[in-house]
């Protein structure tokens, strides 16, 4: 018995089919680009429909059910589906069903047509995330009171009033960087124009934000500059760790931080590519004067073969004009907006 097994073992070896009790797959190694560094170039998309915190629902587990994550999917196609079916003509802008930002209506700001918000959920590897941030453990944002009251506050002001002039408004819709966090420091997934294109040198590599085509450097040599030299996506450093770019931001403009933080967060994000279509992208932000503790994420960057075009933003801003316009009209006939300088009289000295 023992020869004929000897005799299988042999055969089976001699075959190529060989494997040792115990063996795994080798893991993911990274192309190397002209410089020894893992080949990150290309363009990358972290489009997703997975949210930033996580649905209570689901307590403090990270990863979902297969069948979990087809239900939700599902729903978003369902929902995508009769977003994108034809405009029922007989019908007024104000009874239009919800567009694909959620509201209605005039509201609507664009319809599915250009919108591309993705309509898969985050996969790391073969899990399937139920949110974005990985910590805090339950997945949502641990922002302090007082802090929580500034961003309110912060809200309210662009939303209500504060019409004197564009300096007032939010950074995305001065076009100055892409709007909902999307040029990062972290990276965030948005409505549309979800895609980063990375290109590398020796001494720097370089992350083009489809939205509003911001370019962010990465300075591979040097320190951090003066803490009261401040840019729109901070001063980033990296340095490579193994396969893993390493990054450490400061020197935050207040105007352009992560949801509720001040302006002296530092983000560290950390990129790995685990496979050939996929960077493994994380984050976090360290900020003790926003939240409790240090907040964390994972994102997925899906290699894709679409190309990053010029996004002309200042081009196409007519709503700047028109909302500047709407307040000095709306003050011309003494309906100042609440917020904007405080009550005026009108000519009858109301």
């Amino acid at each position: 018995m023992r020869a004929v097994l000897a005799l299988v073992l042999a055969l089976v070896a001699s075959s190529g089919l060989a494997a040792v009790p115990g063996d795994k797959e080798a893991p993911y190694k990274a192309p190397r680009n002209a410089f020894g560094q893992p080949d990150f170039s290309g363009v990358w998309s972290n489009a997703t429909i997975t949210r930033l915190e996580r649905d209570p629902r689901f307590g403090d587990r990270l990863v979902m059910t297969p069948e979990e994550a087809r239900a939700i999917e599902g729903a978003s196609d369902k929902r995508n589906a009769a977003l994108r079916a034809d405009t029922d003509q007989t019908k007024k802008v104000d009874d239009l069903p919800e567009c694909q930002s959620g509201a209605q209506g005039a509201a609507c700001g664009y319809n599915a047509f250009w919108t591309d918000p993705g309509t898969r959920l985050v996969r790391i590897g073969q899990e399937i995330r139920t949110s974005i941030l990985t910590e805090p453990r339950n997945g949502r944002l641990p922002i302090k009171p007082e802090a929580a009251a500034r961003q309110r506050a912060d809200f309210g002001n662009a939303r209500v009033g504060n019409f004197d002039g564009p300096e007032r408004r939010g950074v995305g819709e001065r076009c100055l960087v892409g709007f909902g966090g999307s040029s990062g420091p972290p990276l965030l997934p948005v409505l549309y124009n979800n895609h980063y294109q990375i290109q590398q040198t020796g001494q720097a590599v370089v992350i083009v934000t489809e939205m509003v085509h911001d370019a962010r450097i990465v300075r591979l040599v040097g320190a951090h500059l003066p803490p009261s030299v401040k840019s729109w996506m901070g001063d980033s450093i990296g340095r490579w760790e193994g396969d893993t770019l390493v990054v450490e931001t400061t020197n935050f403009r207040p105007d352009n931080v992560f949801r509720g933080a001040t302006a002296g967060q530092t983000v560290i994000e950390h990129f790995t590519r685990i496979s050939a279509q996929q960077i493994d992208y994380r984050f976090e932000v360290i900020d003790p004067a926003a939240y409790t503790v240090p907040v964390k994420g994972e994102e997925a960057l899906n290699l894709t073969k679409d190309q990053i075009y010029e996004y002309a933003c200042h081009e196409g801003n007519y709503a700047m004009r028109g909302i500047l316009a709407g307040a000095r009209e709306e003050e011309r006939h003494g309906r100042e907006k609440d917020g904007n300088r405080g009550a005026i009289e009108d000519e009858s000295g109301n």
